[in-house]
């Protein structure tokens, strides 16, 4: 491989990351055992960050990268701006009615209220934002705004007061992030009194979704492979930097998605991406990362798909309170294995039963695009 560049058509490591990133996704949604797990395959209570945090700002990552790769394949093949535009609103719809069903999945008694936010939503929304600003801005105009949010928005949570409180606060119960969401965003919180994927929230995740537009346009660019990849690494690491130095001040936090936490693990993607591309578009290993591309072949579908087979494992098909996830974990946990190893297994377990049918359409080449 001579030169890194759109024209040589998918890279094989933006598709491993992205079903690797689908995989952990998976994994950490569906442990065995809920109270029994490994403090890192668990999101961080609040402040804080563990494994299981990375995932879904890795995959904006993705979003912003694929976008770049993308419509700049679209655009030199001469597709017009507005055929464009309607293909990012069409997707950025079914993208949150697919959200919506997932939630109802999730919740079909509605017992609560229906939640309106989720994943595939802030999925919508930062690929919707994302794209106009890829096809009617430059990199430097991109960064200007990206900077502009992080900053704003490290403002608005430690300087400006909690109405009814009167002072500012990052508590898990005070905060301006879950009063605002309490008070305009429709349909049931993620817990009751915050959503981690709530409005103002969303704001700094555009950024991390326009991190990978940047890195996108440093693969787009025509230059030695070498250099390109030597590129997002350190770009990767600077802002890794800054954001670990941030969040001295403004802890890392992904329920209120700080500016910090948005650099970290966007440098933590950029730098991993990296390091992708040079073992696998590079050097040549795929082999070994076979099964991250058919996850990431078909993303979306295989997410769904993790709710869906839900219903399978879960019904108490041994008696009452013996769903299959429940006698698996017990089986494990009384031939000797710890409660939260059994709670692993089960975890791998799971997604590796999402990885068949996915397998299946894979080797007859059926992609569900969004």
């Amino acid at each position: 491989m001579n030169n890194i560049n759109i024209s040589i058509g998918r890279l094989i490591s933006l598709d491993a990351f992205r079903g690797f990133t689908i995989a952990a996704m998976i994994l950490v949604n569906n442990p065995g055992n809920y109270k029994e797990e490994y403090e890192q395959l668990g999101h961080a209570t609040w402040h804080g960050i563990t494994f299981a945090d990375f995932i879904f700002p890795f995959f904006l990552f993705i979003v912003g990268v694929s976008i770049v790769l993308s419509f700049s394949k679209q655009l030199s093949k001469g597709v017009k701006l507005p055929v464009i535009f309607k293909k990012i609103l069409k997707r950025s719809l079914i993208l949150f009615a697919l959200g919506l069903l997932v939630n109802l999945l999730v919740n079909p008694t509605l017992d609560g209220g229906f939640r309106i936010a989720g994943v595939l939503q802030r999925i919508a929304i930062v690929f919707f934002v994302c794209s106009f600003l890829f096809l009617k801005t430059n990199w430097k105009t991109q960064i200007t705004i990206g900077l502009s949010i992080l900053f704003g928005y490290w403002v608005i949570l430690t300087f400006i007061p909690i109405p009814d409180l009167g002072y500012p606060s990052l508590d898990i119960e005070n905060n301006l992030i879950s009063w605002f969401d309490r008070l305009a965003l429709p349909g049931k919180l993620f817990d009751g009194s915050h959503d981690p994927e709530g409005i103002l929230s969303t704001l700094p995740s555009i950024v991390t979704g326009i991190s990978g537009l940047l890195v996108g346009q440093i693969i787009k660019s025509d230059q030695n492979p070498n250099k390109v990849v030597a590129r997002i690494f350190v770009f990767g690491f600077v802002i890794f930097l800054i954001g670990g130095l941030w969040s001295l001040f403004f802890p890392l936090n992904k329920n209120l998605w700080t500016s910090s936490f948005v650099l970290f693990t966007s440098g933590v993607a950029a730098m991993i991406f990296a390091l992708s591309i040079w073992i696998i578009d590079l050097k040549g290993f795929k082999k070994i990362l076979f099964p991250f591309v058919v996850f990431g072949s078909n993303a979306i579908l295989v997410y769904i798909l993790s709710f869906i087979l839900l219903y399978v494992v879960w019904p108490p098909i041994f008696g009452e309170g013996k769903a299959i996830i429940q006698v698996f974990h017990q089986f494990f946990v009384k031939t000797g294995f710890t409660p939260k190893f059994a709670s692993l297994v089960w975890a791998v377990f799971y997604t590796f039963l999402c990885y068949i049918p996915i397998y299946f359409l894979y080797k007859r080449k059926i992609f569900i695009k969004v």
